[in-house]
């Protein structure tokens, strides 16, 4: 009975874990659409938008793919392969060399970011209390003397 439990569950575990493709996957096929040479429109054409531009000029368009696997679904995901097409343009708009990086020729780009920076610090928890705030009473009591007179 016990080996019998014990090889069901563990069937049950191989189908387990995901993999999660994001952004541009660059074939051969297509690659070959926008040589040395092609207009800036052309590379549009062929290749789409791109995933991000320069962020000073239109020089550079970069294609970003990622891949991620994860064991069970509540885990975060693990990023295991990275590819950025580079299609660097000279000074006419005209495609003057492609570069391919790899996920160990550079860093890691947080593609799906789910928070906007903002200015200033975020305080804890200790550092409000240490900080002091506004005395509840206080507050409660300037409201009311602010709504005073005021008819509902």
């Amino acid at each position: 009975m016990a080996a019998l439990a014990t090889t069901v569950s563990l069937s049950s575990c191989q189908g387990i874990g995901d993999t999660i493709q994001n952004g541009y996957v660059v074939d051969e096929q297509t690659l070959a659409l926008a040589p040395a040479g092609s207009s800036r429109e052309q590379v549009l054409l062929s290749l789409g938008s791109p995933s991000a531009m320069a962020t000073f000029d239109n020089e550079v368009f970069y294609y970003i793919s990622q891949k991620r696997t994860r064991m069970v679904a509540f885990m975060k995901p693990k990023l295991v392969e990275q590819s950025i097409l580079a299609v660097y343009f000279n000074k006419d708009g005209e495609v003057d060399r492609l570069a391919n990086y790899k996920l160990e020729d550079g860093r890691v780009i947080n593609m799906l970011g789910r928070t906007t920076p903002t200015g200033g610090s975020e305080m804890t928890f200790l550092m409000r209390l240490l900080k002091g705030g506004v005395n509840p009473a206080d507050a409660a009591a300037q409201l009311l003397n602010t709504n005073r007179g005021t008819k509902y």
